[in-house]
Order: structure tokens, then C-alpha cells, then sequence
């Protein structure tokens, strides 16, 4: 077996691109491998900022012969269409084989295909891998750029490797030909380096000061900086996204660690962290108190003679971005948050939801109505206070320079001014849960504040129509639902989701109605129209010159013909997203739909925990005869399309067993559900799998006896009634 080295070397590739290309050379290799039917097994693949990698170990030499063959018209068929059947598949008449097909005689075109060199495949391929090579951004570069026939690359390819068997497999592109010849480090190593295969190309590299493989170059990193924050008695604050950003820009890493003037300290951690990473590439480091130290951790790119020179150079880049950093945490604390919040009245939200101001004001209702109905445990006024300055940072300096920051640096204006600590607490992680791994809040008043924030920004959007769609979701909307679910089943929140989601979109309409400027009031009305909300000329009347809550109530009568639409696709979403999550847990996506069927049942936790409970219940021997049983029940009644009867003859003793069966589990069920006791729910439908079993195994419902068979079909109804009180089977699978 043989082993194909293929190098792809350039100007630096940008750090973030590299993960992405050395994917793509893998899927191209195997693509162009596949096609010319060479079986590929493991690949490696790496890449630093100057070049991409392959190598290919147990390739054949050669493909294996083939025989290709395809069917034809019938003998005696017109003498065109044999000839165009021999014109397609490459042959001549004479070369035609006449088969017997079905009792009837057949053309057949049978083409034998000698093996190929595998050299020759791969000569073809690298110039079909580099032109189809597929980058979020390319270039095109030299004399040659004036035509748009000439290579585009992530930046000026300039040498290619490709050795097979150490020979090398020739191929040119855009004059550019294969070779055996690479370069080392920039400025630790000069002149072509010589490469006789692949087991000595990474041994070659590392001579001239070039670590080939990405990952350990990683590994360097991480060792390196923890080593050098240990040695200064200190602890590297972990970022795996900068290692394997800093290993994206380096041949030859080397973690040197210095210092910084203490005075920046006074600068909110994040702060200089998120300078020092974002701006210079650099880690930060943690004294044995857990706090910032004034220390951080470049990666130089060469074995330098004299550290102290790297790291002085570094130093003074850091402290310029450190003192712009100070300087705007400076300029922000002489502006109230309050003050802030005003401006935010200059920054659209969204063209048809008017400005931030605007959703802050909703949030701000929202909030305050979740505190004062008790669904959050929360001081109404800090609540409503917190919603109203959690987005006022939005116009800081230091914001604006790091948006990464908002909410954080709300949250420190806050406290320095002097506010309450729950409301600097809630306008700080009111953004909270942000992603999967993103702790859930637990104060209460940053729990009314993001709720409040995110069912707002759901309602909205969907009020407008702007939805997720296949796999585009531009504001974000399933991340805020499951950021409420998350919330509400984390904290066993009781939020009675359809009341909120109506009293959101209560609030929306009185905001977009509710103004006493004739022109705002008609663009308004305007916008209304686009959304769907068409008023008569007298409600457009009654409306104007009203206050908020004047406007809400005359918003309220809407909702039947113009929010409930909106009210029940956004509940839909929450039920699939509820799903998806769920579904990661081992819950059963039926089992929700099997409860959600019921109707009325929005309390995501009691939603839950009958779920649960339900899903104990099928997978036991109970539960699942008592499921065949529901089904066999409903079928009959579906097929009768059966309501109700009028008869009542004598219950044979089947029929009486199950009839004294439904008397016992039906106040037991109800009782226990009443109680959120689902366990105890199941097991009173669990009291019913015999009684129905022995009902179908001595009773005929389709009796010849009228009155027999409408007795029987009622009592169906009325078994398949008691477990619909629990769960609407007929959504479970199985």
C-alpha cells in the first residue's frame, strides 16, 4: 500500500478559517478518491497559518478494473437509435452484445475499464481540489487577477507538495507546479526545505522551527501558559477559544507571561479581560484570592533571544488598550443610567416595533404585571425599576467598543450609582440564560426582568409575522423560548404561559395604539394595517388622545379576531420547542403532544411533571395493555362515529366490572390531578387495564340487540372520556 503527502502553502490563512479548510480538504480529497474509485481510509489532516496539509496512508498503486455495461434498444430496432445508443456510451456496432432479455433479443454496450495508475488519478485531482476549494473569503492575486478564469484562494497560493510514494505527482495550476520543496519558519529557518516523503515531512518542518500539527500546538499553548502563570504564582484563566485562536497564528508557539500597572485593576475584570483577549490575542491571569492579577500571557511566534523585549512590546500595546478602556469607564459614570435610557429612544428596534425605548417601556409592564400577579416572587417597583434602565448601557462608550459587555456593564454603572443590588443584579444577567450551558437566573427581580424581556421580543416578532423559518431565525426567537422554558422548568416558576403571552401582546397593541401626536397616532394605525390589525375609522377615533392603559383596554376586544391567531402559533412554537428540549432529556416528543392535546394546560412545570408521569406509566406492563385497550376503543367508536346513546338495558357482568371500575377511577383521577399528583392519576387509570381487557374478551359491542350495542359503545365513550381526563391517549405511539 502507498502514501500520498499533499502540502497547499500560502500567505497566513486567517485563524478562524483554518478548523473550516482542513474539513473541506478532507471532504474534496475523498469526493475526487470516490469518484475515480479509490478506496480512502483514515486521512490526516493539519494546518498552521502558512500551509495545509493531507496525508494519505494504504492507498492502492492502482484502480481495480471495471466493467461497465447498459442496456439498449431491441434488434431490428431503427438503425438511428442504435446509433445513437453506441454514440452515447462510447462504442462501435460491432462492439455490441445481443442478449436474450424477456424472450427478446437486446442490445447491450459493455465497456471493460483497465485499472488506472493511482499517481494519475491524484494528478487530476489536487488542481479539481484547489480550484472547487470552497472559502467564506478569497482572492485573487498577480498579473493573472485581471482575468476571472484565474485562482482564487484564501490568499496567494505559492507551492504545492504532492508526493506519492515520495515521487512526485505531477500537476500545475495557474503555474504554480508540484514539487517536493517547502519553507520553513519565517524567520527562524531560510531556504527551501527538501521533503523526500511523508514520514519525514513533519520531522523536516519541526527542524526549521514549523510545529505541522495544529493540535499540538494546542497542547503547547495550554501547557505553556499554565506553566508560565504557575511559575509567577498565579492561575491561567482558561479559554479554549484563545488557544486554539493563538495556535491559528503561530508555527512555533511560546507562552511568555508580563505584567501590567495596577491601576487598570480598578477597571471591571471583564473588562480588561475581554481587551486583552479580543484586541491583543492574550490570556489573563488570577491571583490566589481568585481575583484579576495585573498579568497576561501573549504567544510569541519565535524562540526569541531576549524574552523581555517581546513581552515589553506587548506590555505597552496592552496598557494603550487598558488606558482607552479606563477612559471609557471614566466618561460612562458621569451619566445617571436614567439618563442613558432616554437615548435610547435614538436606536430602532425593529421598523414595524418602534424604537428600544418603546420595548423597553413594554418589558417594563410586563415585569411589573409578573411581580404584582405573584407569578415571580418580586418587588413590583425594583422589578419595573430594573426593566427600565437594563437596556440604558446599550448607548455607553464601553458598550459600544464591546457589545459582548451589555447587561455586565449595566450592571457596574448600577452599583456605582448607587442603585439597589437587584436591580444592578437584574439589569446585569437579565440577558441570562443566553445559551445551553448559560446559568439560569434565581434572584427574583432579574427573573421578572428576563422573562418579561423575552416574552416580549416573542410576541413581537410574532405579532409581525417574523418567524423562524427552516433554519434561519435572524432575531434569535427559538434561543428565547428556550431561554423561558429553561427559566420557568429550572425554577418551578408557575407561569401560566397563554395569560402571559396575551398580556404581552395586550401591551404591544397599546403601545402601538395608545399616543396623543396626530401623526404618530396615523402612522401608527398605518402600521397596524401591515400587521394585520384593521380598526373602523370610529375605533381609530376612540383610540386617539388615549393614555396606555386606556389604549390597552381598548386593545383587549382585538384579540379574538386579530391576537388569537398570534396567541395560538406562538403557543404552538413553545410546544416544539419544549420538545426539542425535552428530547435531549429522554422525554417522548408524543408524550407531550399527548398532553398538550387536553387543552388549557400551559403551566409549563405541572405540564412536565404530568408528562412524567405518563411516561412512567406507558412503559409499564399497565400502561401499555391499557393503551391497546384505548385504541381498540377508540377505533370502534371512530368507525361507529359515535356521540351518545339513549339506552340503558342491564349490564352484563363485564360491563358492570368495567362500569364500577370508571365509578372508582374517575373521582381518583380527577382528585389527583387536582392535587398535581399525576403519579396517583396514572394509577387509577392503571385500575382500569383489567376491566377493559376482560371487557373485549367476553362482550360483543356490535351486539343485534340495539340497546346493548348503544349501552356498550357509551361505555366506551366513557372509558376513552376518563383517560382523556389524564392524557389524550390517542397521540401516543405505539
Amino acid at each position: 500500500m502507498s502514501t500520498f503527502l499533499l502540502e497547499l502553502r500560502s500567505e497566513e490563512i486567517p485563524a478562524r478559517m483554518q478548523a473550516g479548510a482542513r474539513a473541506e480538504l478532507e471532504k474534496l480529497f475523498r469526493q475526487q478518491m470516490e469518484a475515480a474509485g479509490v478506496a480512502v481510509g483514515d486521512l490526516t489532516v493539519c494546518s498552521t497559518p502558512r500551509r495545509l496539509a493531507l496525508i494519505a496512508r494504504d492507498l492502492p498503486e492502482a484502480t481495480d478494473p471495471v466493467s461497465e455495461e447498459a442496456k439498449g434498444p431491441p434488434e431490428g430496432a431503427p438503425q438511428q437509435a442504435v446509433e445513437g445508443f453506441c454514440r452515447k456510451n462510447g462504442v462501435t456496432r460491432d462492439q455490441l452484445e445481443v442478449r436474450d432479455l424477456k424472450g427478446r433479443a437486446t442490445y447491450f454496450a459493455v465497456k471493460n475499464i483497465p485499472g488506472r495508475a493511482v499517481a494519475d488519478v491524484l494528478s487530476e485531482a489536487v488542481p479539481a481540489i484547489i480550484r472547487s476549494f470552497s472559502w467564506p473569503k478569497s482572492q485573487r492575486w498577480g498579473a493573472a487577477s485581471i482575468s476571472t478564469e484565474s485562482l482564487r484562494w484564501v490568499r496567494p497560493l505559492s507551492g504545492i507538495i504532492a508526493l506519492f510514494d515520495g515521487e512526485v505527482v505531477a500537476c500545475d495550476v495557474d503555474g504554480i507546479a508540484s514539487g517536493r520543496e517547502t519553507m520553513g519558519h519565517r524567520f527562524h529557518s531560510s531556504g527551501p526545505i527538501i521533503i523526500e516523503g511523508a514520514d519525514d515531512y513533519a520531522a523536516k518542518l519541526r527542524a526549521a522551527h514549523v510545529i505541522v500539527d495544529h493540535e499540538e500546538r494546542q497542547d503547547a499553548i495550554r501547557s505553556g501558559a499554565a506553566r508560565a502563570a504557575a511559575d509567577a504564582g498565579l492561575k491561567l484563566v482558561e479559554d479554549e477559544g484563545l488557544v486554539i485562536e493563538n495556535a491559528g497564528l503561530t508555527e512555533w508557539p511560546v507562552p511568555l507571561l508580563g505584567r501590567f500597572d495596577d491601576d487598570f485593576l480598578d477597571v471591571p475584570p471583564e473588562t480588561i479581560q475581554l481587551t486583552a483577549r479580543v484586541n491583543q490575542k492574550y490570556f489573563v491571569c488570577e491571583g490566589a484570592d481568585g481575583k484579576l492579577a495585573n498579568a497576561f500571557i501573549c504567544t510569541a511566534n519565535i524562540e526569541a533571544d531576549d524574552p523581555a523585549v517581546v513581552v515589553d512590546g506587548n506590555r505597552k500595546v496592552l496598557a494603550a488598550r487598558l488606558s482607552d478602556a479606563r477612559f471609557f469607564w471614566d466618561v460612562d459614570r458621569k451619566t445617571k443610567l436614567s439618563d442613558d435610557a432616554r437615548k435610547l429612544e435614538r436606536i430602532t428596534f425593529h421598523e414595524k416595533l418602534g424604537t428600544v425605548a418603546d420595548k423597553v417601556e413594554r418589558v417594563a409592564k410586563l415585569a411589573r404585571w409578573l411581580a404584582e400577579e405573584g407569578i415571580v416572587k418580586a418587588d413590583p417597583d425594583l422589578a419595573e425599576q430594573a426593566a427600565r434602565l437594563c437596556k440604558a448601557d446599550l448607548v455607553t462608550e464601553m458598550v459600544g467598543e464591546f457589545p459582548e459587555l451589555q447587561g455586565l456593564m449595566g450592571g457596574y454603572y448600577a452599583r456605582a450609582e448607587g442603585l439597589p443590588d437587584a436591580v444592578a443584579n437584574a439589569i446585569r444577567d437579565h440577558y441570562k440564560p443566553v445559551g445551553q450551558g448559560d446559568d439560569v437566573p434565581t434572584a427574583p427581580v432579574t427573573v421578572a426582568v428576563s422573562l418579561a424581556d423575552k416574552l416580549d421580543t416573542l410576541a413581537a416578532f410574532f405579532v409581525i409575522d417574523e418567524r423562524p423559518t427552516g433554519s434561519k431565525d435572524p432575531y434569535a426567537l427559538r434561543r428565547a423560548a428556550l431561554s423561558v422554558i429553561r427559566q420557568v422548568t429550572e425554577r418551578k416558576t408557575r407561569l401560566p404561559l397563554e395569560k402571559a403571552i396575551a398580556h404581552s401582546l395586550a401591551v404591544i397593541l397599546g403601545r402601538l395604539i395608545g399616543t396623543s401626536d396626530r401623526t404618530v397616532h396615523q402612522q401608527r394605525i398605518e402600521l397596524l394595517d401591515e400587521i394585520g390589525v384593521h380598526l373602523s375609522e370610529e375605533v381609530q377615533k376612540a383610540l386617539y388622545d388615549q393614555s396606555l392603559e386606556q389604549a390597552l383596554a381598548k386593545a383587549r376586544p382585538l384579540f379574538d379576531d386579530t391576537v388569537r391567531p398570534t396567541l395560538d402559533n406562538l403557543l404552538d412554537f413553545f410546544a416544539d420547542r419544549l420538545k426539542v428540549q425535552q428530547r435531549e432529556a429522554g422525554v417522548r416528543h408524543d408524550l407531550i403532544d399527548a398532553v398538550f392535546a387536553l387543552g388549557g394546560e400551559d403551566d409549563l412545570v405541572r405540564l412536565l411533571a404530568r408528562v412524567h408521569a405518563l411516561q412512567s406509566f406507558v412503559e409499564t406492563e399497565d400502561g401499555t395493555n391499557l393503551l391497546a385497550g384505548y385504541k381498540r376503543a377508540a377505533n370502534i367508536l371512530k368507525k361507529e362515529e359515535w356521540d351518545a346513546g339513549a339506552a340503558n338495558p342491564a349490564p352484563e357482568p363485564a360491563e358492570q366490572a368495567l362500569i364500577d371500575a370508571l365509578d372508582n377511577a374517575e373521582p381518583r383521577a380527577a382528585k389527583a390531578i387536582a392535587a398535581e399528583d399525576f403519579a396517583g392519576a396514572m394509577s387509577a387509570l392503571a385500575s382500569l387495564r383489567a376491566p377493559i381487557d376482560a371487557f373485549f374478551e367476553d362482550v360483543t359491542v356490535n351486539d343485534a340487540d340495539p340497546a346493548k350495542r348503544a349501552a356498550r359503545l357509551d361505555l366506551l365513550a366513557r372509558f376513552r372520556a376518563a383517560v382523556h381526563n389524564v392524557a389524550d391517549f390517542s397521540k401516543i405511539e405505539g
